[in-house]
C-alpha cells in the first residue's frame, strides 16, 4: 500500500503579503514631496502674475492671466538681470575650473603617491573645513586688498576657490582610492607616465567624483551671499543674491514682490536644470565619499 502526503492534492496558495505599510508609505512620501516642492511651485506661480495680483493680500493661488511683466521689470533694477547673471556665471564657471583642477591633482597625489608629511598635510588640509568664513573676513579682504583684487570677479572666485578645496580634495582622495592599483601597474607597465595614467586610466573612472565636485562648487558660488556682499563694492559687479536685496521700489521701501519672486526663479533656474541633469552622478560620488573615509 503507497503512503500518501496529507497535503497531496491540495492547493498550495502563496501567502499574500499586508499591503498597508507599503500604502502608508507611498502616502508619508507623497505628502512629504508635496510639502518641499509647493514652496517651488508658489514660488513660480507668483512670479507669473500681473504685478498688482503678485503683491495682493490676501493672495490669490493662481493667476487670473499669465504676465511676464515681473520678468520684464527686472531690466531696470540696477544694470538689469543680465549682467548679474552673467557676474554670478563668470565667478561660478571660474569656481567649478580651479576647484576642480586644483582638487583633482591633490586628491592623485595624496591617494597614489608616497611622500613625507603627506597624512600630517592632509589631515591640516581637513582641518580648515572647522574655521568659520566669518572669522577670517577681515584678512581676506587685507589679503585681497594688497594684492588688488578687492571688488574683482576674480579676486571674489579665488575666495570661493579657497573655501571649496578642503571638502573637494577629500572627496577625489577617496574617489581615487576606491580605484583598484591593478589598473595604474598595467598602464605603468605599457610605458604611461604617471600624468598619462591620470589622462587615460582615471579620468573616466573617477568622472562621479569629479562631478560631483564641480556641482558643489557651481552651488556654493553661484547662491553664497556673504563674501560678495562685503567684497563686491560696485553694484555693476553684484551677484545674484546681493542684487536680490535691492529689488525693492515704491515708497517705504516697500518690496516689488513678482519681481523678486521672478528674480529667484532666474537664480534657481541653473541649479535645477544641472541637479536634474546630473544627479546620477552627483550620487553616487557621494557615496564613493561616504564608503571610502
Amino acid at each position: 500500500m503507497v503512503a500518501t502526503h496529507p497535503l497531496a492534492g491540495r492547493i498550495i496558495r502563496p501567502h499574500r503579503r499586508n499591503p498597508g505599510p507599503r500604502i502608508a508609505y507611498y502616502v508619508v512620501c507623497t505628502a512629504l514631496a508635496i510639502v518641499f516642492v509647493f514652496p517651488v511651485f508658489w514660488l513660480v506661480i507668483n512670479s507669473v502674475k500681473p504685478p498688482a495680483e503678485a503683491s495682493a493680500a490676501p493672495p490669490t493661488f493662481l493667476p487670473t492671466h499669465l504676465s511676464w511683466a515681473n520678468y520684464e521689470s527686472l531690466a531696470n533694477v540696477g544694470d538689469g538681470i543680465w549682467q548679474y547673471v552673467y557676474n554670478s556665471a563668470s565667478v561660478a564657471i571660474e569656481t567649478v575650473v580651479g576647484t576642480i583642477v586644483l582638487s583633482l591633482l591633490a586628491g592623485y597625489g595624496f591617494s597614489r603617491f608616497n611622500f613625507r608629511g603627506k597624512n600630517v598635510i592632509f589631515v591640516g588640509i581637513l582641518v580648515t573645513l572647522m574655521i568659520p568664513f566669518q572669522s577670517i573676513v577681515v584678512p581676506l579682504f587685507l589679503v585681497l586688498h594688497e594684492i588688488r583684487m578687492t571688488n574683482s570677479l576674480i579676486g571674489l572666485g579665488l575666495v570661493y576657490i579657497t573655501f571649496q578645496l578642503p571638502f573637494s580634495i577629500f572627496l577625489m582622495r577617496n574617489s581615487f582610492d576606491s580605484v583598484p592599483r591593478e589598473l595604474e601597474e598595467a598602464a605603468l607597465i605599457d610605458g604611461c607616465t604617471a600624468v598619462s595614467v591620470l589622462y587615460y586610466v582615471f579620468l573616466a573612472i573617477v568622472r562621479p567624483g569629479i562631478i560631483t565636485v564641480g556641482l558643489f562648487a557651481f552651488f556654493n558660488a553661484w547662491n553664497e551671499f556673504f563674501a560678495a556682499l562685503i567684497f563686491m563694492t560696485d553694484s555693476s559687479k553684484f551677484t545674484l543674491p546681493v542684487m536680490l536685496t535691492t529689488v525693492e521700489s515704491g515708497n517705504y521701501g516697500t518690496i516689488n514682490w513678482g519681481a523678486l519672486q521672478a528674480s529667484v526663479t532666474i537664480t534657481m533656474l541653473p541649479c535645477v536644470v544641472l541637479f536634474l541633469v546630473l544627479q546620477r552622478y552627483y550620487v553616487s560620488g557621494l557615496l564613493v565619499g561616504a564608503v571610502k573615509a
